[in-house]
């Protein structure tokens, strides 16, 4: 598995959240508690997308067009900068603030997953909310702006006519389909915003260009736990240990052992977090036999001892091995 696919399959929840609206002019639809990564896309007409609380200018999408919004968790899509909140979504619920009957048509049921009046020359939009975890989502967000706008192209194009149509089916495995159509998305979604002019991803991303250092980071993520040595990966790409290793510390601009206690220090993070599995099982399992030498390793990096980090950023409903 390569690097970002292996970052997005660890970083996200499940059965991503996926809606359809099509809606007449005037519309608004404000989002609180918004999550850490949304999808969203205009297939035909326009909108606005306006950060509440913010100075930040409003951006406008046209046919095609894709936002990726991870910077805030409060915003407004709207057919113009100017229309209020009608309808203010917290998660998965609805409130109508706006009772105009017009406003009141966010809420009307015209397929699976699909919302709004259904008129022509309405504006059809889609949002895919990601409930993304942890370290591992952070570096997934680290590649983006707080808002990535990916304008239309023949190839994201394509993949959000797929998600519209299965959106709209109620077949067996629908939930699956639409997961993975919607990962389509974001993954085009994503290489496109990394390709643009003037784009900063970070270097682990830009690394991936590189045919051996991408094959290193591959290896990596394959079998974090595996005891990696620089001869080895330098083995494995058929270089000598120290060409490797100036190599990869030049494109990815840290050494090779660093960046892999760096991962597997984000997979403990999570681990940690989210899991009740014992800080030895934990250690084992990011590559380390002494779970003294990985709680050294983990406060070193995370400034707190395994034990301390769980009690800190326990989450309510972390489950796992005993």
């Amino acid at each position: 598995m390569d690097v970002l696919s292996d970052l997005l399959h660890r970083a996200r929840a499940r059965n991503a959240m996926v809606r359809k609206l099509v809606q007449r002019p005037p519309w608004s639809l404000g989002f609180v508690e918004a999550p850490p990564l949304t999808v969203v896309a205009t297939l035909a007409g326009h909108a606005s997308v306006r950060f509440d609380g913010t100075d930040a200018v409003p951006v406008r999408l046209a046919a095609g067009d894709i936002a990726l919004i991870s910077g805030t968790s409060r915003y407004t899509i709207a057919d113009t900068p100017a229309t209020p909140p009608q309808v203010v979504i917290r998660g998965r619920e609805k409130q109508v603030v706006d009772r105009d009957e017009r406003a009141a048509g966010v809420r009307r049921g015209l397929a699976p997953r699909t919302y709004g009046d259904g008129m022509p020359g309405a504006t059809v939009l889609l949002r895919g909310a990601y409930e993304l975890r942890g370290d591992v989502g952070d570096r997934l967000l680290g590649l983006l702006t707080p808002t990535a706008i990916v304008p239309a192209g023949p190839r994201t194009r394509a993949a959000l006519e797929l998600l519209a149509d299965e959106i709209a089916r109620d077949e067996p495995g629908q939930d699956a389909v639409i997961d993975r159509a919607l990962d389509l998305v974001l993954v085009l979604a994503l290489r496109a915003w990394c390709a643009k002019p003037g784009a900063t991803p970070p270097a682990w991303y830009r690394a991936l260009a590189d045919p051996a250092i991408g094959e290193a980071l591959r290896l990596v993520h394959q079998d974090p736990a595996r005891r990696w040595t620089v001869a080895q990966l330098a083995t494995r790409l058929g270089m000598s240990r120290a060409a490797f290793a100036a190599r990869f510390t030049s494109v990815v601009g840290e050494p090779p052992l660093a960046y892999l206690t760096g991962w597997r220090m984000a997979l403990a993070a999570d681990l940690l977090r989210d899991t009740e599995a014992t800080i030895a099982t934990v250690a084992h399992q990011v590559g380390y036999e002494d779970p003294f030498a990985f709680s050294v390793a983990f406060k070193r990096c995370h400034g707190a001892a395994p034990s301390l980090w769980r009690r800190q950023t326990r989450r309510p409903d972390a489950t796992g091995p005993k």
